[in-house]
């Protein structure tokens, strides 16, 4: 039994949630985005709770319940309040900043990289070191920063890379003489 199912998704105010069918729309500050539930669960919306219901006894239906609770929950908290992840540029001459529409990096390659900032994302370089991604789809921004960290990802030796702000490198120990 799921126990995130158990939970319904509470609306927080400023936050509109329309249910046809098996799409979710909510609709917020910060944009709006929509959800297509499966046919295994079955989805209500009683006054400023949405609950997710499996529709039969089946282990699909089951596992799909918590799963679906969860992406609900995420789009609600996402067009209310936002996801962001940082990172961090560690390394000598490498660092970031923004350019237009790119997110330009310098990581000790013959060339700079430049990757375009998709669409509901903001990137911002508070330092040359230093890189804020934020938007109201969870999985996007984290699509995003995964990728930019898959540029130069951090090296155990001396930590040189692109790594998340919250991140422990597990270090080695060099060559010894």
């Amino acid at each position: 039994m799921s126990r995130v199912g158990l939970t319904p998704v509470i609306i927080p105010d400023g936050v509109t949630v329309d249910l046809t069918d098996k799409v979710m729309t909510a609709k917020g500050k910060l944009g709006e985005l929509n959800l297509t539930f499966a046919d295994d669960v079955i989805p209500s919306l009683e006054e400023d709770k949405l609950w997710v219901k499996p529709a039969n006894d089946t282990q699909k239906a089951r596992k799909l319940w918590g799963t679906f609770r969860s992406l609900a929950g995420n789009i609600v908290q996402g067009v209310s309040e936002g996801y962001s992840k940082d990172l961090q540029v560690n390394g000598v001459g490498y660092r970031a900043q923004v350019q237009g529409k790119d997110l330009v990096l310098q990581l000790g390659h013959s060339h700079e990289i430049r990757h375009p900032i998709p669409e509901g994302i903001k990137i911002t370089c508070e330092t040359q070191n230093e890189i804020s991604i934020f938007g109201a789809d969870k999985q996007a921004v984290g699509s995003v920063a995964a990728k930019i960290r898959s540029y130069r990802p951090p090296e155990p030796y001396k930590g040189k890379g692109v790594k998340y702000k919250d991140e422990q490198i597990l270090r080695k120990e060099g060559k010894k003489k």
